[in-house]
């Protein structure tokens, strides 16, 4: 019998839960996207330079198109921290200031 997996927390960032608040109309279709991670926490692709150590979902908003959520793995997949969410156009570079001063901060 294999043994069971604990489940993933999500936890947002304080400025992920403000990317958030600007994808109202598409909240529902966001966070169901985003809930993978809480079963699949390696789901997204591996980033490199500025961002090593991290991962991108990717994933699409009916209407909208592509976007990304860039986040952590921590303790061995029990915790997912999420960056950055919202629309692919200039997410990385986003991504990358936000983790630069979480980086300086101590909290990533």
């Amino acid at each position: 019998m294999e043994p069971t997996r604990s489940r993933c927390t999500i936890e947002l960032s304080r400025d992920a839960r403000k990317d958030l608040k600007k994808l109202r109309p598409h909240l529902a279709q966001v966070l169901r996207s985003i809930a993978v991670l809480e079963t699949n926490p390696l789901a997204g692709h591996t980033l490199t330079g500025a961002l090593h150590g991290l991962r991108a979902l990717a994933f699409s908003v009916k209407g909208s198109g592509a976007f990304r959520a860039v986040y952590g793995v921590l303790d061995d997949g029990a915790v997912c921290p999420i960056i950055v969410a919202g629309p692919h156009e200039n997410m990385y570079d986003k991504a990358e200031r936000r983790v630069e001063s979480l980086r300086a901060a101590g909290l990533l």
